[in-house]
């Protein structure tokens, strides 16, 4: 009985792997990403590209567990999720009330820290945004005039 309970849930596994979830792959810097509503300094799209762009843009870097179900299903649903929240990549599309909104909130969360998640930093440590980098996005934010989230608070 066991071993045909054990060749089952083996086959289940196996059968998942064959059902990939659809990748957040495009080519280039779309035509609505920050980048060409802004004028982003170079430092700063560097930062949001390394530190933000797999979980907020249409254009993931996958790891290579993604092709182990269900991890692969789960990190689609992060990231269709973090989408929501916030896409770079169709950032000219939001209004300006939401598009200013959403960079206070860029401020607010590497400020306090809760940005990238703490799930994801498990895995990629290079990920978490340093004090400096927090700096740099903060002070051209301040240039744009976008109110800043100050550390000190």
């Amino acid at each position: 009985m066991l071993k045909k309970i054990l060749t089952g849930v083996l086959l289940v596994l196996v059968v998942m792997q064959l059902l990939q979830p659809e990748k957040n792959k495009s080519e280039g810097i779309a035509a609505d990403d920050i980048s060409n509503t802004y004028s982003v300094p170079e430092a700063v799209h560097a930062v949001f590209v390394e530190k933000c762009y797999d979980c907020h843009s249409n254009n993931t870097s996958y790891p290579w567990y993604v092709y182990v179900q269900p991890i692969g299903w789960w990190l689609a649903s992060h990231i269709k999720e973090g989408k929501e929240h916030l896409n770079f990549s169709a950032f000219r599309t939001y209004p300006a009330n939401k598009a200013s909104h959403k960079l206070e909130e860029i401020s607010e969360a590497i400020t306090e820290g809760w940005m990238p998640l703490e799930s994801y930093l498990w895995l990629h440590r290079d990920a978490k945004v340093t004090p400096e980098e927090t700096r740099l996005i903060n002070n051209w934010l301040d240039s744009i005039g976008i109110p800043v989230k100050d550390n000190e608070e």
